[in-house]
């Protein structure tokens, strides 16, 4: 299985309908919306993201406070027009509100999944550097 979908392996087809006897699917695309805090995790380099999920996983908000500092260094995000500083605070505000809730693991959830969620991204960052379209 190839770990970086081309461009059209991402839409589902739909199967055609029964009774119609058409053999033509319907090609649906769907993209997500992101909210400020999400659109905030950086684009790392996969071995730090990897680091940063392990370090959510034993310790809620470890991970993403570290990432904090890979916008510092130069990390791209989704949130392009935003200062630095500010995705920087917004990520310190990420791991704050994970390190404060863990108590009642909803915090160690968010942040197992906001790890995730980076080796996600690190992931596609590797993809599009193998086809030269990272900028």
């Amino acid at each position: 299985m190839d770990p970086c979908p081309k461009d059209g392996e991402s839409a589902a087809t739909a199967e055609p309908g029964r009774g119609g006897g058409s053999s033509s699917g319907v090609v649906v695309q769907v993209r997500e919306k992101k909210g400020p805090l999400r659109a905030a995790i950086p684009y790392m380099p996969f071995p730090v993201a990897v680091i940063c999920l392990f370090l959510n996983t034993f310790v809620p908000g470890l991970g993403t406070f570290v990432s904090a500092f890979t916008v510092l260094c130069g990390a791209r995000t989704d949130l392009p027009d935003r200062h630095m500083c500010c995705v920087f605070w917004l990520n310190i505000a990420a791991a704050l509100i994970q390190i404060l809730t863990a108590i009642v693991m909803v915090g160690w959830i968010m942040s197992i999944f906001w790890g995730m969620d980076m080796v996600i991204l690190a992931t596609e960052r590797r993809c599009r550097a193998a086809d030269g379209d990272l900028h």
